[in-house]
């Protein structure tokens, strides 16, 4: 799957209230949260596609997703820990090559009051006019989730619309999930997340100053504030970075600097063979690997050391990826 670096202007994203095109009518709609846009759930996206490309008439495939994440309107004191936010997931469902757009719902307590049955006869029947829906095992909605996959398959048929019930994709007898991600990420298992999502797991934000501790002891990194909700595990990791265009091989920094002042976390990548001003440039992080945990060193020599040592190893492991 593509990390593109700005959505596709070519990318229709429809959201409430807006009209749906002609030529977006009748689509195929796989529906979700796809936080992550994960294996689990490209399988259900897969299943809309492949209803969509067994008709002979020309139609399309659309994700229908949720912002805020439900989880986050419902305990706002306690939002979840996002892998994708909603550019990052846009930008993955437009590269997956498997949708011709999105809608996003906007998750408020509108949309949350809905019955089961409003949710399907106002958003799918009556606004998108859907010919085809495709759903998770577990896929719930409407008020106090009432509506199940079955409820979901009975009402296709009253309203003539194909429904597909994906089933569960397990990986060593566990789902595959969002839930399970987040819990690499956390604890700073880089590999086993990257293997759950079928892609890089990656970040993006715009460029910002720091202390400029990096450049006085010659790494001067790009660094990005993550929202607070991000919960990856503080340490040292192996890095892509995408400017524009371009990728560079870095290494990056996520943590407090308990060298320095255990401040709010901040994520700090120093890109190998760049120059160049990053201030204020939104720019990507791809992560590939883990290299150790975030450290108090003895000495800045002693720190400095280990971040040469650092810059080899990512270089190493990013040379096997």
């Amino acid at each position: 799957m593509k990390i593109l670096p700005l959505l596709p202007q070519s990318f229709p994203v429809i959201r409430d209230g807006a009209s749906v095109p002609a030529a977006l009518k009748r689509s195929y709609v796989a529906i979700g949260n796809f936080d992550g846009v994960h294996r689990g759930h490209k399988a259900v996206i897969e299943a809309a596609r492949v209803q969509q490309l067994m008709i002979p008439e020309k139609s399309r495939t659309l994700a229908l997703t949720f912002e805020p994440h439900p989880q986050t309107f419902f305990r706002p004191e306690t939002p979840v820990f996002r892998i994708t936010p909603e550019t990052e997931k846009l930008r993955l469902l437009a590269g997956s090559g498997l949708v011709d757009g999105a809608v996003v719902l906007e998750f408020n307590r509108a949309l949350a009051t809905l019955t089961a049955e409003e949710f399907i006869s106002s958003i799918l029947v009556n606004w998108l006019d859907i010919a085809g829906v495709a759903v998770g095992h577990d896929f719930h909605f409407g008020k106090h989730r009432q509506g199940t996959p079955e409820f979901l398959a009975d009402a296709g048929k009253r309203h003539g619309f194909e429904v597909e019930i994906v089933a569960p994709l397990n990986d060593d007898g566990r789902p595959v999930s969002s839930g399970r991600i987040r819990e690499a990420l956390i604890a700073g298992d880089i590999a086993a997340a990257n293997e759950l999502l079928d892609h890089s797991w990656f970040v993006a934000g715009e460029v910002i100053h720091g202390e400029k501790r990096g450049r006085e002891l010659g790494f001067p990194t790009a660094n990005i504030r993550l929202d607070p909700s991000c919960k990856l595990k503080h340490a040292i990791y192996a890095v892509r970075a995408h400017v524009g265009w371009k990728v560079y091989d870095a290494v990056a920094s996520y943590g407090r600097r308990p060298q320095f002042d255990n401040g709010a976390p901040l994520l700090e990548t120093f890109l190998f063979d760049f120059s160049g001003d990053l201030y204020g440039q939104e720019i990507t992080i791809e992560f590939v690997g883990f290299i150790r945990e975030e450290a108090k060193f003895d000495s800045l020599d002693a720190l400095v050391a280990r971040m040469n040592r650092d810059g080899d190893e990512a270089r190493a492991l990013l040379r096997k990826v």
